[in-house]
Order: structure tokens, then sequence, then C-alpha cells
């Protein structure tokens, strides 16, 4: 060896002792380079025993080779006692120690020696193994010395083993002797130095029972190794040492290709590989068929589809097989020709998929389909850079607990910015990603705090992210890995509070990142306030009764308030309960708050937001990442908006901490209050109008219903004006109370209206059904009385049973009744149950009104219903022929006006179709009716003399059931004409 500088050895001397019996040699003194400062006897000695002396000796071996003599232990000739009281027997070197560039010195313990407890215990360990001794080395400084002293044997008592339990894939270390100050380490094949384990996301480290248990979970190849353990016991540093041997798995085999296209006429030869990582058994390869692997010229390939095996198997190790399927390219065959996109694509056959390795600088592999029209499909690249993968795999291994997390974490944030700006394919920008979110889950475990540096340097790297083209690499990646957004964000919420409090306040500021911190005392002042530039100033502040209670314990509160831009466009749509399936738009920020005390993260507090003026409704919401099984998504949950009373600005209240951002909806009704207004006279004209409908069937009711069908018709058409009457009035009152799913009013306004609006449709329904069964079963008539029940239970128990349902599915979501008004969500599905069966409704209508049309107009009617009856039945038809489009319009632009973006036109043309409807039944549903129109001019045109008239009006006589269908002599009912006197007024006769 070539020591650096004065390399400091402790030399151990045997020598035999004469004199006289329990003789103790004093304890060593404080050393003195170059010469004898003490000795230690390690038992009391008789007389012509040998003893163990210590003597502290620095030899200088600076630019010279070690000699090699020196690393043996050295004998020399026993002394007759009468010529010396003590002899030297032999020596040997115990302690190794370099001068570092700093100044220290870095002292490691030789083979069969360790420290004592108490140096260890007032001096640091190295950095590094030295001399792969993870435990064996100590730093002194440059006035110190210290040596290590002889082991005794390992007690039986203190042993390491280690087993795999049944067939899960777990190694448990066990330690038979519970001990102080333990360490893990596990030293892999190949690697420069063992590495420290810590509990991690496969490592976990527990003490029980008088055992110190080390157990790692999923284990792999990569956990294969020499596992040393290093405490200490009896006053001494201790190391034991266990060999862990991992079999390989299926999935550690690598075959490339995994299929492969034949084609002799453009690629005489073709080859096969099979891959395993390297590990410390020896593995033996074969492959089967062997022709078909050898052949590398046309004449040995395989006459038909082959699959390809390849076998590995080692002494004492499950043996694996790896397939790679063959397909041999015929004459005719539909094949994607030669291509050379990115890299070169041989001939493929249609239907498979092409294979090929990453350009230069890059690693694993490109893949392309071949349609099965011959035509390349899209290439879909894993292939990532070098260096970002190295980064993502010391991430990986510092998170499953391998490493030092303290230097190495603040090491791979310095490298990120500078890979940032290699990033090429989606791979890449997973990568990164990856690597951040695996440094954030070990900052958070470990409790890590970074420093001024490190921080700075994530910055960057965010900032280089969220700065990249969003339709690009983006866009790639999240259709690979949909919550990369949201986790990114908890990286970024996970670092940014980990600042060193020394380095409190800091304040760092680019296009895509903003963050200030500060350092509270604990007689800070009553708020906290912050602001930031943005495109529309946005303000924060905490209340001094939310950080009151943490200055109770009287420890330093740390604040941390940042700003990203272009993130919330990167999370996915989804919303939690009150925010309905709506799609919102986002402001373009996110903004972060979080407290840290006592180094815990406090998340309850109540903050006050600012973002400025934002058009329309909004929702103050945050990012909820155990939403949407921890994919996450907007929730309101706490939080609530504010008008400002100064300034036209929207201001979030939430009583915790996290990150908020606005939501405005993107379909939202522009406010306008010419719109309210002509929603508020077309109700009003709409009951005016039903009122009047209900006046005129007072006073022509007697003389419209004379026959079955057109009491049946009216009788619907009635309850239809009392449902629509009552719905108007519940929702014209609805503007008079306080909106918002915690008023009992307004949400018993709400369901009232639902279910009102809702038989209003139904009785329509039962119109147009009453309809076709008058036409399709006219010989097989119910009584009226059966049809009149039938028809309520349509109208009035099935709205009913819709309306309760919806209330007890979406009202525990959230999704039920509206923010700003005592009506459905319009965001949620709420309102969709409304729609939904009005729409169904109107389509059924429009199927029996083309039916009835068409069987009416039929040139022979002979056998169709009477006279009068027929013409009642074209007052249905008339009725529903009119009403039926418009309401289908209405509610036809209401969905529109949901779904799409639509300017302000149809909002008009909607509000007055659906606010007018009492006017267009009155008009189209009840004045239209011939019958009612007679009876209102008689009832009113006194001037016209009295006159008696005849008129044949259909005696419905009772027909038993079982004679229904049929007369006296099996023929069809027939109706008896009979004379009756109408009166001046109208009056039918009794």
């Amino acid at each position: 060896m070539v020591g650096l500088a004065a390399p400091v050895l402790l030399l151990a001397v045997t020598l035999p002792l004469v004199g006289s019996p329990g003789t103790r040699a004093s304890q060593p003194g404080q050393s003195q380079a170059g010469g004898v400062s003490g000795q230690q006897l390690d038992q009391e000695s008789e007389a012509g025993e040998s003893v163990l002396v210590s003597v502290y000796v620095q030899l200088d071996f600076s630019n010279e080779t070690w000699p090699a003599a020196l690393s043996r232990t050295q004998t020399f000739p026993t002394a007759s006692p009468a010529s010396s009281p003590r002899s030297l027997l032999g020596l040997s070197l115990t302690t190794d120690c370099n001068v570092n560039h700093d100044g220290c010195t870095y002292c490691a313990c030789l083979s069969g020696y360790q420290w004592n407890t108490s140096v260890y215990s007032h001096h640091h360990p190295c950095q590094t193994a030295h001399n792969h001794q993870p435990c064996g080395c100590l730093v002194f400084s440059p006035t110190e010395a210290g040596y290590c002293q002889l082991l005794p044997p390992v007690p039986r008592t203190r042993s390491l083993s280690s087993r795999m339990p049944g067939n899960k894939p777990n190694l448990i270390l066990l330690m038979s002797h519970e001990t102080t100050n333990l360490n893990w380490f596990l030293w892999r094949p190949r690697t420069p130095r063992p590495y420290p384990l810590q509990p991690g996301m496969h490592v976990s480290l527990t003490s029980s029972q008088g055992q110190a248990v080390l157990s790692i979970f999923n284990i792999s190849h990569k956990w294969a190794g020499e596992y040393m353990r290093c405490f200490e016991a009896q006053g001494l540093r201790w190391e034991l040492y266990q060999v862990a041997r991992v079999s390989l798995q299926a999935t550690d085999m690598a075959q490339l290709p995994d299929q492969l296209s034949i084609a002799c006429a453009t690629s005489p030869g073709f080859q096969l590989s099979c891959c395993i990582p390297s590990t410390r058994a020896a593995y033996t390869a074969s492959w089967s068929p062997r022709e078909g692997s050898e052949g590398s010229q046309c004449q040995h390939r395989p006459a038909a589809d082959t699959v390809y095996a390849c076998d590995l198997w080692s002494p004492g190790v499950t043996p694996h097989r790896g397939l790679i399927s063959g397909t041999i390219i015929q004459g005719g065959n539909t094949t994607c020709p030669e291509d050379f996109s990115l890299v070169a694509w041989n001939v493929t056959k249609a239907g498979h998929v092409a294979q090929a390795p990453c350009p230069v600088n890059k690693t694993d592999m490109v893949k392309r389909p071949c349609g099965p029209d011959g035509v390349w499909g899209p290439i879909h690249s894993s292939c990532i850079d070098p260096r970002l993968q190295a980064l993502l795999h010391k991430a990986w291994w510092l998170q499953v607990g391998q490493g030092r997390p303290t230097e190495e974490v603040p090491e791979i944030l310095a490298q990120l910015p500078e890979q940032v700006v290699v990033l090429s394919s989606p791979a890449d920008l997973l990568a990164v990603l990856g690597t951040m979110r695996s440094l954030a889950k070990v900052v958070a475990e470990a409790r890590i705090h970074l420093n001024r540096s490190a921080l700075e340097s994530f910055l960057n790297t965010t900032d280089k992210v969220l700065d990249m083209d969003n339709s690009s690499l983006w866009t790639l990646a999240q259709a690979q890995q949909p919550s990369m957004g949201s986790d990114l964000l908890l990286a970024v919420e996970t670092l940014a509070r980990s600042l060193c409090q020394e380095d409190h306040p800091f304040s760092f500021s680019l296009p895509s990142v903003q963050m200030q911190t500060e350092l509270l005392r604990p007689t800070f002042p009553s708020d906290y306030s912050v602001s930031f530039s943005t495109q529309s100033r946005l303000q924060a502040q905490i209340l001094g009764h939310s950080l009151a209670p943490l200055g109770h314990n009287r420890t330093n509160i740390s604040i941390t308030s940042l700003v990203l831009q272009k993130l919330d466009h990167l999370l996915p749509s989804n919303y939690g309960q009150g925010l309905g399936g709506s799609l919102y738009a986002t402001p373009g920020l996110i903004l972060v708050i979080s407290i840290t005390a006592g180094g815990q993260a406090f998340n309850q507090g109540e903050v006050i937001m600012n973002f400025g003026d934002i058009d329309g409704t909004s929702h103050c919401v945050f990012w909820d990442h155990n939403l949407f099984q921890g994919k996450g998504g907007w929730s309101d949950e706490g939080c609530q908006v504010q008008e400002a009373s100064a300034s036209p600005t929207t201001q979030c209240i939430c009583q915790h901490l996290t990150a908020f951002s606005i939501l405005m909806s993107r379909h939202r009704v522009p406010k306008n209050p010419t719109l309210d207004l002509l929603g508020q006279v077309g109700l009003g004209a709409s009951i005016l109008a039903l009122l009047v409908c209900l006046g005129v069937y007072r006073l022509v009711w007697r003389v419209v219903v004379r026959n079955r069908v057109a009491y049946l018709r009216h009788a619907a058409l009635l309850n239809t004006v009392l449902c629509l009457l009552a719905a108007d009035t519940c929702f014209l009152g609805a503007a008079l109370l306080p909106p918002g799913p915690r008023s009992p009013l307004c949400l018993a306004t709400a369901f009232l209206s639902h279910f009102l609006y809702l038989a209003t449709f139904f009785w329509m329904l039962a119109q147009s059904l009453m309809l076709a069964h008058q036409l399709l079963f006219v010989f097989h008539q119910l009584s009226k009385h059966r049809v009149l029940s039938l028809m309520v239970v349509l109208g009035y128990l099935c709205p009913m049973g819709l309306a309760v349902i919806a209330l007890g599915l979406y009202l525990p979501q959230g999704q039920y009744l509206g923010e700003e008004e005592c009506w459905l969500d319009r965001k949620g599905v709420g309102l969709y149950t409304f729609v939904g069966p009005v729409l169904t409704i109107v389509g059924v209508n429009g199927l029996v009104l083309a039916m009835a049309v068409l069987k009416l107009l039929r040139p022979s009617l002979s056998e169709g219903p009477q006279v009068e009856k027929r013409q009642a039945l074209r007052g249905v038809i008339k009725a529903l022929l009119i009403l039926t489009p418009i309401f289908g319009l209405t509610w036809g632009l209401g969905l529109a006006t949901l779904l799409e973006e639509v300017s302000i036109v149809p909002h008009y043309i909607f509000t007055v179709l659906n606010t007018f409807q009492g006017v267009f039944i009155l008009l189209f549903g009840c004045l239209v009716d011939k019958k009612v129109q007679e009876a209102l001019l008689k009832r009113f045109c006194r001037s016209q003399a009295p006159s008696s008239t005849l008129s044949l009006v259909p005696d419905e006589t009772y027909i038993p059931e079982h004679s229904k269908g049929r007369g006296e002599n099996g023929s069809s009912p027939v109706a008896t004409p009979t004379l009756s006197r109408q009166e001046e007024h109208g009056k039918p006769s009794s």
C-alpha cells in the first residue's frame, strides 16, 4: 500500500513475563508520535507466561510501497529469563491511518482488531468504507491518534444466520443476542464498497426477544451478497458476516427479440440472444432446437414457424426457460417493408411486432407493430439516457433501503438540472420524475434536511420540467403513467418543506417556480402573509390564531409558500364529492403552503388566499392525493369562496394547508341580469297561464269529457297542469331561500321541484300510452277507472321513486343540490336524473305520435273507433304533436348548454321555452281542443238565442268483463244513439 502521509500504525507486541505474580500494566495514556506511550496487560499473568502489550508506534511509509513483511506477524527467538526480565516474541500491525486532504486522520482497524466502545463513541465514522471495512474506520483530528485492540473469540451467544421462509421472496437475518449501536451493511458482488442498509420500502430493522432482525421483502438477485453486522458488546466493536445467495427468477431473463419474423429474401441470417444479470453463480445456456439458432444461412432456417427455447441452469438452482417465437415469411404473406425511421426495421410479417435496439447513447428497446394491411404503426420507444437511468437506480436503491441518504440525496439533486437538458423521449421524462419521486419519499422517511444548494437544484429541475412543451413528451409520458402529474406535485410539496433552518429565509424565482420561506421565532407576529408576482397578483395569509398553538412549544416555525405555474394543467381531471363530473378550467397555477415546527409538518390552519379577478363561478379546491385509489383529485372539503368586499377578486378560505387552486366551470351559464329577469317573467306568465287553464276546466269540464277517451285525455292534462303549477311555484319561491346543501328548506324545495317537474312529463307519457292503447287494442279496451288508476301510478309514483332514489344516491356524495340555487346540481350527475327521463319520455312520445298519425291517415278506418272517439284521439294527437317537439327542443338545448361551450343565444332560447311551458300547455293542450272552444263560446256568447239541438251521443252502457269485445251474437259492440237536450249555456241535460 502507498500511504498518503505518515500512516500511523499500532504494533501489538507479545512478551514473556518474568516476575512476581499479579503484576498489572498501567492503562495507556495519550500517545505521542514516535515512541512508546503506554502498555496494557490484558490479564493477570503468572511468571513465564506470555501477555499482549500494546505499543503505539508511528511508522512513516510515505511515497513508498508498504513492506509486505510487515503485513505478517513478526516472531522472534525466545530469550532466556536471565538475560532480560522481558523478551519480545512477536509483533503485528493493528491500525492503518491516513491523513486526508482536510487534515483529519482516517484510521481503520486491520483484520483481527477493533475499536473499543469508548474511542468509537467519541469519534465520527468515516463517510466511505476504508479498505472495505464499513465498521472499522474512524476520523481523528490532527492532534489525536487512536489504535485498535485485539478481538477475543466471538462468543457463541452472538451469531448471524439467514433464512428464507417458505416460498416467499423474503430474507431474514437473525442476531442471536440483542446488542447496541448496531449497523447493517450489504456488499453486493462486483461493487466497489459495501452499502449501509436503512429502513426502507424493502428493508425492515427490528429487535425483539433478544434478537436483532433484518428483514428484506420481495428479494431478488440484487440482494445477494455478503451481509455485515456491526455492533458493540463487551466494550468492543464487533463485525459478523453472512453470505446470502439468491437464485435468479424467470423475470430476470431477457430474450432479444421475443418475437422474430424470418425472411430469407432480405435477411439470410438471424441472431437470438438470452441475457441474465451477473451473479455469483455460474449459469450455462442451451438452445433448442439448436439448428434454428445456430444457422446463419437460409438453408438452416426452419421450414415452419418455430418457438426457440433458451434454457439456463446452474448446480443447485432451479433452471429457467425463455421462449422466442420465430415466424417464417412465406410467399404471398403481407409484410411491412424495411424502414429506417429512428432505427433500422427489418421486413416484418403483418400482425407482428418488430423490435430493435435503441440508437447510440440510449439503452433499452424500441418496438413497432406491423399492421394487418402491411403498414407500419407508431414507434413505441422505451429508450432512456444511461445517465438518467443511473440516477433513477441510485434513487431507487435509497428508497428500498440501501445507501447513505444524507450524503447521496444532495448529490443526486445536484446532477438533475444538467440531465434534464438531454430529455428526448417519454422514458427520459419518466426517469426524471421517478427520481424526484423516490428522493421525496427518502427525505420524508429519513427526515433529511436539505441545504440551500440542494433545494435550488431541485427547484431548477422542477422549473425546467414544467417549462417543457406539454404537447410532446408530457402527452406521451402521461399515456404510460397518468398519475405522473400528481406524483410530481407530491414530490415538490415534500422536498420544498425540507430546507434546513439555518438557510431560512429563502427566496427563489423562476418562470414556472416561485418560492418563499420564513422562519418564525416563538415570539412570532400575529399573522403571516406572502404575495407572489403572477399574472394576477396572488396573496396568502395565515391568521395568528392558527399559529398560536405552535408557539407554545417554544420551537421555531418554518412556513414555506410555493407557486407552481402550469402544473395544474398536467394533473388528471379527477373531481371529488361536491364537484360532480363536469370539466373545469384552472387559472394556470397551484399555491402550496406548508408549516413545519419541531421537525414535524402541520396540516391544520386557516389560510386566506386571494387569486385575483376570476370571471364567473369558481370553486376553492385543493389537490387530495388520497382520492381515486391514490391517483389524486380536486376536492373542496374544508374550503369555501368568499367574495371580497373591496375589490372584484376571488378569495378562498381553507381550514388546512396543502396545494390549492381555483376551479372555474368551462361550461358555465354567463351571469346575465337580462337572462335572470326573462326567467322570472316566464315563470310568472307560466303560472298565470296554468291558473287560467284551471279556470277554463272549471267552466267546461262536464262538456269536454262526454266520452271515455276525452275524459282520460283531459284528466291527464289536468294533472299535468296541477304538477307544473306547483313546480313553477316552488321554483320561483326558491329564489327567496338561502342556497346551499346546508339549508333544509332549500333541499326540500329542490326535491319537490324535481318530483313535480318529473310528474309533469310522466303525465304527458301517460297521455301517449293511453293513445297508443286506444289505437292498437281497439277491441280490447280497459275500463275507464282501471286506465285512470294506471295513469296515476305512472304519473305520481314513478317520478316519486326516481326523485327519492336520486336523493339517496347523490346527496351523500354532494352531487344532488347545487351551490348557488335550490335546484339540482348542474355540474354533477344530479341534473341528469331529471334530463335523462325527460328526453326518454320525449322520445317515446315521438314514436307514439308517428304511429298514431299513420294509423289515422289510413284510407280505411272501418275497424277504427267511433267518429267522436276518433275526434278525441285527434285532439290528443294534435296536442302531443305540438308539445312534444317543443319540450324535446327545450331540454335538448338544456343538455347542449351543459355539455358544450356555446354562446349566449342558446341560453336565451332555453330560458324562454322552459319558463313558458305553462303558456304552451294552455294554448296547445287546452284551448286548441274544439270541444273546449265550443263550450267557451256557448258560455260567453249570451247574445245568441236559446236553442235546442239534437245530437247523437254514444251511450257507453256497461258491458260485463266476460262479454267484452263481442255482442249478443258474438258481434262487435255498437254504440246506441240517444237523444239529449243541450241548454243555452252548454250544460248537458241530466
